[in-house]
C-alpha cells in the first residue's frame, strides 16, 4: 500500500539571480535555450526536502537520505509543487512547475547513520589561484577543498525566507537547512576553477548528523568522474561535508555539467 502526502507549494525564487554562474542571469540563459535564469538546484532540493522532514523529523535531519535528479528547469516567480508518494522504501518525491516534470527523487529513513571516517576523506586547501577551467581542473581522483563558510544568524534566517520553508524545526532546534550543505558542493567546483555557466545536475545526500546554525561548513571531495555526454562536460564528486573540521554531516554525490556544449564548442 502507498500514500499520498499533502503537497508542498511554493513560489520559486532565483537566489543566485546575481552570482558568478550566469546560469542564474536571464540574458545569459536565454542564449542557452531557456526562458530565464534557472533557479538553482540546490535550492529544488531544499523545496522537496521540506516533505521528508515533515514526515520524519529530526530523525530525517540527523540520518536521512535523499537522492534528486533535475529534470527542467524551475523558474524564478512560478509555482512549484512538491509531491510524494509514501511507500514501504520511503518517499517518492517529484516535482512539477508550469505543467511539467522538473525534478525526480526519493527519500529514506535508515535504522541508523551510516559509519562514517573523516580519514577517508583528505583534507585539502581550495586553489590557491583559481584559473579558468580546463581539463586539469577536475582530473578523476584528484581532491578538492572549499574556503570554510557559514550561515549563521541572520544569513540562516533569510535562507529559510528564500526557500519559503514553513517548518518551525530549524528555528526552535537551532538547526541549519541541509540544503546548506547541498550549497557547499557547489562551492567544492566554483572554489577550485573559474567556471562560465554550469548546471548542477543532480545529487545524492546521507544526512549523518544534524546541522546547526552556527556550523562552520567546508567540503572534502573527490573528483569520480569527468567525461563528455552529448556535447556536455560532466564531473561527478564524492564528498564529505564537514561541520567545524571535525564532525561529519553528510556523504554526496554530486553531479554537474561544468561546460555545457555551447561553451566546449566555443
Amino acid at each position: 500500500m502507498s500514500s499520498r502526502l499533502e503537497p508542498h507549494r511554493i513560489e520559486a525564487y532565483n537566489t543566485s539571480k546575481h552570482s558568478e554562474n550566469k546560469i542564474h542571469d536571464d540574458t545569459v540563459a536565454r542564449k542557452y535555450g531557456f526562458s530565464g535564469g534557472l533557479v538553482p538546484g540546490v535550492d529544488v532540493i531544499a523545496y522537496m526536502l521540506h516533505l521528508p522532514v515533515a514526515r520524519w523529523g529530526r530523525a530525517f535531519l540527523e540520518r536521512g537520505l535523499i537522492e534528486a535528479r533535475f529534470l527542467k528547469p524551475v523558474y524564478d516567480g512560478e509555482i512549484a509543487e512538491v509531491r510524494a508518494v509514501e511507500s514501504e522504501a520511503g518517499l517518492v518525491i517529484e516535482v512539477e512547475s508550469k505543467s511539467e516534470l522538473c525534478a525526480s527523487g526519493s527519500a529514506s529513513l535508515p535504522e541508523s547513520a551510516p559509519a562514517v571516517s573523516l580519514a577517508d576523506f583528505a583534507d585539502r586547501p581550495p586553489a590557491s589561484q583559481r584559473r579558468p577551467v580546463d581539463a586539469t581542473s577536475y582530473e578523476i581522483g584528484k581532491w578538492l577543498g572549499t574556503m570554510p563558510r557559514d550561515w549563521a544568524g541572520e544569513a540562516a534566517t533569510q535562507y529559510l525566507a528564500d526557500i519559503h520553508e514553513t517548518d518551525p524545526i530549524y528555528a526552535r532546534e537551532g538547526l541549519g537547512h541541509p540544503a546548506l550543505l547541498q550549497r557547499m558542493m557547489n562551492k567544492a567546483l566554483v572554489d577550485n576553477a573559474i567556471l562560465g555557466p554550469w548546471i548542477h545536475v543532480g545529487s545524492r545526500m546521507q544526512l549523518l548528523s544534524a546541522a546547526k546554525r552556527d556550523d562552520v561548513l567546508s567540503v572534502r571531495a573527490k573528483v569520480v568522474g569527468n567525461y563528455e555526454k552529448k556535447g556536455h562536460r560532466f564531473v561527478e564528486l564524492d564528498a564529505l561535508v564537514v561541520a567545524n573540521g571535525t564532525t561529519p554531516l553528510a556523504h554526496c554525490w554530486h553531479i554537474a555539467i561544468y561546460q555545457p556544449r555551447e561553451q566546449a564548442a566555443a
